[in-house]
């Protein structure tokens, strides 16, 4: 079973790596669900991490319809990660409706290959999660992050099973929830792979500001989220171990 971490910093990649995780996913402000990380950030966890990485490509925070513009960005983003040798893209585009983008999300995978291929969590919003899934498996994709259309995987177990049982060559990862009171649900349903940031606050200022720089009442100007690397170790071994 694959322990995949959302690193939404270096430190936050370190400590996966510390504590055993097989995969790295790496985006910045996971506050707002998560957008592409800087060329800063690409470049440094090429010289620190050695375990796979791969990098989630959304230009915005919002919904998964993207302009003309923005998807320009999308895909200039993934040449890069192609050409600094990145393991994997994570990303994907939904249209108006709610379903999906297939002409679109086909060209991005188009431009990803031969890194493999992540549809993320956008696939919780589709109106058809069934019909979604043989679309992805057409356009090969090898794996879809997802929650079970739930606040968390807990709650969207059934689906996901049902998904994964449906699925042939696509890997279903249980993302969103995930931590070490739970992960053993899904290693008994033989998920072969899930997803979690083992987040934990730090307070960074001896004073709180006055003034918020941070619109959203969830985001706090006086703390950061870094991946917790006690948690992230007790995840991997409830899941490694036999």
């Amino acid at each position: 079973m694959i322990v995949e971490v959302c690193a939404n910093s270096l430190e936050s990649a370190l400590n996966a790596q510390k504590a055993g995780a097989d995969r790295i996913e790496l985006c910045a402000e996971l506050a707002v669900g998560g957008v592409t990380p800087s060329f800063g950030l690409l470049q440094l966890i090429k010289e620190h991490i050695s375990i796979p990485v791969n990098v989630l490509i959304r230009p915005r925070s919002g919904d998964f319809t993207y302009s003309d513009l923005e998807f320009e960005i999308m895909k200039r983003d993934i040449a890069l990660c192609r050409e600094l040798g990145f393991n994997g893209i994570v990303s994907g585009v939904l249209s108006k409706d709610l379903s999906l983008d297939y002409e679109r999300t086909k060209e991005l995978i188009e431009a990803s290959r031969p890194l493999e291929f992540t549809f993320h969590r956008a696939f919780d919003w589709v109106t058809d999660p069934v019909a979604t899934l043989r679309q992805l498996q057409e356009l090969q994709v090898d794996t879809i992050l997802s929650s079970g259309q739930q606040n968390s995987s807990v709650e969207g177990i059934d689906l996901l099973t049902r998904l994964s049982k449906k699925s042939k060559d696509c890997v279903i990862m249980p993302g969103g929830g995930i931590r070490d009171t739970n992960v053993v649900e899904f290693k008994k349903k033989g998920f072969n792979a899930v997803h979690l940031s083992g987040i934990k606050f730090h307070r960074t200022l001896d004073h709180t500001p006055q003034i918020a720089m941070s619109s959203p009442g969830f985001l706090r100007d006086d703390e950061i989220a870094v991946s917790n690397l006690a948690t992230l170790k007790e995840v991997v071994r409830l899941v490694k171990e036999k």
